[in-house]
């Protein structure tokens, strides 16, 4: 029996090996939102540490102007970082967003061609059987006849 082979093949597997390049791509911007969305907990985390330690020192029976100065500087260096963190996070959002529309398109292609090799191979097929049923007929009829 014959084997169906697909002409598009070659096109099919440049599709499917971007496809996987761009998912590849998604997948380390995901990692990097992950670590970008961690980074950002951290200054929150030292933005309430911070906050505590000024309670306690502003509570303290001996206040060091110095010490509460200086953990007011770095309050505030905190907020500005969360606020560079949180718009870094928000770029990283849209470039993930984008990048899974390229996914998505870079699938799309990918199917769109697969139906194709699937539609054709059947037809294929369906095309064999048929001549292969026609030959068939014909060695019967011939046996039929020589009869």
């Amino acid at each position: 029996m014959k084997k169906y082979k697909f002409r598009l093949q070659v096109v099919l597997d440049m599709r499917e090996k971007e496809l996987e390049q761009r998912q590849m791509e998604m997948a380390k911007i995901v990692s990097a939102l992950n670590q970008q969305q961690e980074k950002l907990q951290g200054i929150l985390l030292s933005q309430e540490e911070n906050t505590r330690y000024m309670e306690i020192l502003s509570s303290s029976s001996e206040l060091d102007i110095g010490q509460i100065e200086g953990r007011r500087v770095f309050g505030i260096k905190l907020v500005n970082d969360a606020k560079n963190q949180e718009r870094i996070i928000n770029n990283t959002k849209a470039i993930l967003s984008r990048k899974q529309q390229e996914v998505k398109e870079a699938h799309q292609r990918v199917e769109i061609l697969k139906k194709l090799k699937e539609k054709q191979e059947k037809e294929f097929y369906k095309e064999f059987l048929h001549l292969e049923m026609k030959e068939i007929d014909d060695i019967t009829s011939a046996r039929f006849k020589a009869v």
